[in-house]
């Protein structure tokens, strides 16, 4: 969809519906709304006397104008109590309103920017937030599909911003770009996450770094098996051996070389395919499981962000890309590992090979001399059921770099919730055998247990592990989130990086 910004009144635009909105409660609406009423000859007024209009968040109704103004249909949409709002708000309303638009068939559609107004948000913010909400709402994945249902509606091509106030105008077009920048990120991860695991390879993510790097100025590099067996990356290469879909390990950097810029490390689960290995998993709801690389696709996702916006900072994205499948070379339980840090791993239970992956890409993460990693896997789902569907689970070795992803979740409404990494749970990855075993004792604290391993391999840098196996992917759309992959973790990281300093 194409974003522009336009100088103007919305009653004056030529689209095929504007969109307007009224906090709950008002009986008279003012502002944008108020003209467009006033267009339209007290028909929203109308609306709201007659009680089928609250203003409730994200309520909609459509108006026809009737000749009165250049738009023919007029979209409502309700923004809440005007106490509660946030930029949170502004997203769902948004995504609200273009979903009604969506579905009348509208192909150009014009907005205000909701909240900067009588709202007294941030009018940049505020307009990213309008973008946001709109385009994440109204994404699809058809690209594999061949035929095109007759009755679904057209798709909405042009989503124009309006703002009357000439001296903001350079603010908000300032903001929709940005929001247009991470949405376009957002969609990148969530079609790597919708792919099928014979398309969405590893192979196939390293062809994307490439192809972001060329597109944005990063520096790629791209590792295969050889080259992980040279480096000594010896846990990424005994998840991949039970496969016959080669390993990659993905580096892309922003800045490289940049000793006067601090630099951040991001670090994704890239599992293509997921069938547990020789611990398989049942075969009801597998095909989920190309959903396990989500932490890689939020990474590449973040990474295009980043380039596009040049922010200023060394910032790095690694991403172990393999699959884990039960071939015949495939690792064993009891079989013990050698990360690139030197530490060996008994493998209890193949199917927690996600640690065993990132436990490489946090010893790679390294030779950064990192002012700060996160790392972002599909990770347990102890943390599903920790936190159902509504937040991230965090671990830190950190407070402060904690309290930083905390504020960046509550900007986005990518919400993280801090959970425990005490000295017991480590004490559960103690082996009889090996430096460190995959799994703990028993199936209680498995999420705080997962961090536990991981933390072996983060060096003296201060550390966030976010578990996204709540988040990464959801079975019912939800305001401006699409049934799928989620693209979670994109805006929260780009956030935190606009955020630092």
């Amino acid at each position: 969809m194409d974003v522009t910004t336009q100088q103007g009144f919305v009653q004056e635009v030529e689209a095929d519906a504007v969109i307007v909105n009224l906090f709950e409660g008002v009986s008279q609406p003012g502002g944008a709304t108020g003209a467009v009423d006033g267009a339209l000859d007290g028909a929203i007024t109308d609306l709201i006397a007659g009680g089928d209009f609250k203003g409730k968040l994200g309520e909609t109704a459509v108006l026809y104008a009737r000749g009165a103004m250049p738009a023919p249909r007029v979209v409502i949409v309700g923004l809440g109590k005007s106490g509660d709002f946030d930029l949170e708000g502004v997203r769902k309303a948004s995504a609200a309103a273009a979903k009604r638009a969506k579905k009348l068939g509208v192909e150009r559609l014009a907005t205000i920017v909701h909240g900067a107004g009588i709202g007294e948000l941030e009018p940049r913010e505020a307009a990213q937030a309008t973008v946001e909400g709109a385009l994440l709402a109204t994404y699809e994945f058809k690209e594999l599909k061949t035929e095109t249902d007759e009755d679904e509606a057209s798709e909405l091509a042009h989503l124009v911003v309006v703002e009357a106030d000439a001296g903001k105008v350079d603010v908000v077009q300032g903001g929709a770009r940005v929001g247009e920048i991470m949405v376009r990120a957002v969609q990148l991860a969530r079609d790597l996450g919708n792919r099928p695991g014979n398309v969405a390879t590893p192979r196939h993510l390293a062809e994307t770094a490439q192809e972001i790097a060329g597109e944005t100025g990063l520096r790629c590099e791209i590792f295969d098996e050889e080259q992980m067996r040279e480096l000594g990356m010896g846990v990424v290469l005994g998840v991949a051996q039970g496969s016959e879909e080669p390993a990659r390990f993905i580096v892309l950097e922003h800045n490289a070389g940049r000793d006067d810029l601090d630099t951040i490390v991001f670090a994704g689960k890239g599992l293509t395919f997921d069938t547990g290995g020789i611990s398989i998993k049942q075969s009801k709801g597998m095909e989920n499981m190309k959903f396990d690389m989500m932490g890689g696709a939020a990474v590449l996702g973040a990474m295009q962000a980043v380039g596009e916006l040049d922010l200023p900072l060394h910032v790095v994205g690694l991403v172990p890309a393999t699959e884990n499948m039960p071939g015949g070379a495939a690792d064993k339980p009891g079989d013990v590992l050698t990360a690139l840090n030197g530490k060996t791993i008994e493998v209890i239970n193949t199917d927690a090979e996600g640690r065993l992956i990132l436990a490489d890409g946090l010893s790679y993460a390294q030779r950064f001399a990192p002012d700060a990693v996160i790392d972002l896997a599909t990770l347990t789902g102890a943390a599903m059921v920790a936190l159902g569907r509504y937040a991230t689970g965090m671990f830190t070795n950190d407070e402060a770099l904690a309290g930083r992803l905390s504020a960046a979740a509550e900007a986005t409404g990518e919400r993280v919730w801090l959970l425990p990494l005490f000295d017991e749970h480590k004490e559960e990855v103690e082996s009889d055998v090996a430096d460190v075993k995959n799994v703990g004792k028993g199936r209680f604290g498995g999420a705080s247990i997962g961090a536990a391993f991981l933390a072996n391999f983060v060096g003296d840098y201060p550390w966030v592990h976010l578990d996204i196996a709540p988040t990464g992917w959801t079975d019912e759309a939800k305001g401006y989130t699409t049934k799928g992959a989620t693209g979670v973790g994109v805006r929260l990281l780009v956030r935190f990086l606009q955020d630092w300093g």
